[in-house]
């Protein structure tokens, strides 16, 4: 009698753990490569597993040993309700990012508005905003032209109408923003150490890492975001967990007339920052 899926899976999951690995990361690949959500997985775990999936676990099991992150291998992840392409040019889209879109949306009326998404990446936080808020016209700037390339794809397949440009953090922008949004490299070299070794391997170092304690493209932000924010406009900032003190004064210093507030994401951690 043949193996059962949930005996092949947590075999193939204690396997990774023996080894340092994530041991979650083989169910959740196999199940998203399945499309089986919970209730059919729960359906399923007790039938024999076929030889032609037990082969799709063993391949996949091969490449995650070599640090390769699940949504790599499967070329996209969720976000925000939608599913967006990705590739080793981009960023893996985080769930603390889902915050970030979740509050400019509650902030911000359903109005006309002119937003600009800075370090766009696999375009996710953009592309959320475009589709929550149609009216808005959103522009997404990468300084990186295979970046763009995936946003480009996935505003096409998610048909959302976003402009995109290749622009280091502002310099191609020339109207004047009501909003400026970003999640930008923020991680220094010094942190280098504690990021998870597929990170490290495989995510683009350009999106992660930034100059002078990973504070430089706030910096940057802040040098040419004044001349290029409506007077009532705002600025939404994904911050490192241990950046919040840093950043609000960089922005305080920027905008001394506008209140530089910060806020924290589920975990009760400071990972936003408000300039309004």
């Amino acid at each position: 009698m043949s193996n059962s899926y949930l005996e092949v899976l947590t075999r193939a999951s204690s396997f990774l753990e023996r080894h340092g690995k994530e041991g979650h990361a083989i169910e959740y690949l196999f199940l998203a490569r399945k499309n089986w959500d919970k209730t059919t997985w729960l359906l399923n775990m007790r039938k024999s597993i076929s030889p032609v999936d037990e082969a799709i676990i063993e391949a996949d099991l091969a490449e995650l040993m070599k640090d390769i992150p699940p949504q790599y291998l499967l070329g996209y992840e969720e976000f925000y309700g939608q599913t967006f392409k990705v590739t080793k040019d981009t960023l893996i889209p985080r769930p603390e990012t889902e915050e970030l879109v979740a509050l400019c949306l509650a902030d911000n009326p359903k109005k006309d508005l002119k937003v600009t998404d800075i370090g766009t990446g696999t375009g996710v936080i953009a592309i959320s905003l475009k589709l929550a808020r149609p009216s808005w016209q959103v522009t997404a700037l990468d300084i990186s032209t295979a970046a763009l390339e995936v946003a480009k794809m996935n505003a096409e397949n998610l048909s959302a109408e976003v402009h995109f440009k290749k622009s280091d953090v502002l310099a191609k922008l020339t109207e004047k923003q009501d909003i400026i949004i970003s999640n930008p490299p923020y991680i220094s070299a010094d942190e280098w150490e504690l990021m998870d070794v597929s990170v490290r391997k495989f995510e683009p170092k350009q999106a992660l890492f930034a100059d002078n304690q990973g504070l430089a493209i706030y910096q940057k932000i802040a040098e040419e975001a004044p001349k290029l924010l409506n007077p009532q406009g705002k600025i939404y900032l994904e911050i490192g967990f241990q950046q919040a003190d840093s950043v609000k004064e960089i922005f305080q210093q920027a905008f001394p007339a506008k209140e530089v507030n910060l806020k924290k994401d589920l975990f009760g951690l400071d990972r936003m920052i408000v300039v309004e």
